[in-house]
């Protein structure tokens, strides 16, 4: 199997999974919101408070839901413009037996993504590299704000 199909079926696979959470979370709003219809029609005023702490709880949530899947869908964008560019990063990393990228050289080749980053900090294709070096290190937290602000100059047009 080449590369490309083993990569096409992981992004069908997770794409599909993505679908599915989506679906149980959408289901298990409806059935919030159901219950918080019935506990606003009680007379009790205890039942009315939590129908409506149920129901703003599905409305956060499904803004939630929104948001991450509009970042997502941006992401996977960007991903594309980058791939047809030639500007994704190349994951040529050591790994150890397990599968983990080797800490050492992700940090060293974190410094040149760094460097991109701090040259062109109006550029989203350098903060979508910066991000991915990030999370090539093990920093989830700050390759997540760091796609952020890639996304932020992506819509602005940067």
């Amino acid at each position: 199997m080449s590369t490309a199909a083993g990569k096409d079926r992981k992004f069908s696979k997770t794409k599909l999974w993505v679908a599915l959470i989506t679906l149980l979370l959408v289901f298990y709003l409806v059935v919030m919101m159901q219950r918080a219809v019935l506990l606003l029609g009680d007379a009790d005023p205890v039942a009315k408070l939590l129908g409506a702490a149920y129901l703003l709880i599905p409305l956060v949530a499904a803004w939630a839901l929104v948001s991450e899947l509009l970042f997502g869908a941006r992401t996977e964008k960007m991903a594309g413009i980058l791939a047809s560019e030639g500007g994704l990063p190349v994951d040529d990393l050591p790994r150890t037996p397990g599968g983990r990228i080797v800490r050492a050289a992700a940090d060293a080749a974190f410094e040149k993504y760094k460097v991109e980053a701090e040259a062109a900090p109006q550029d989203w294709r350098s903060w979508f590299r910066l991000s991915c070096a990030y999370d090539a290190a093990g920093d989830r937290s700050r390759a997540r704000k760091a796609m952020r602000d890639a996304v932020a100059l992506f819509r602005a047009g940067g």
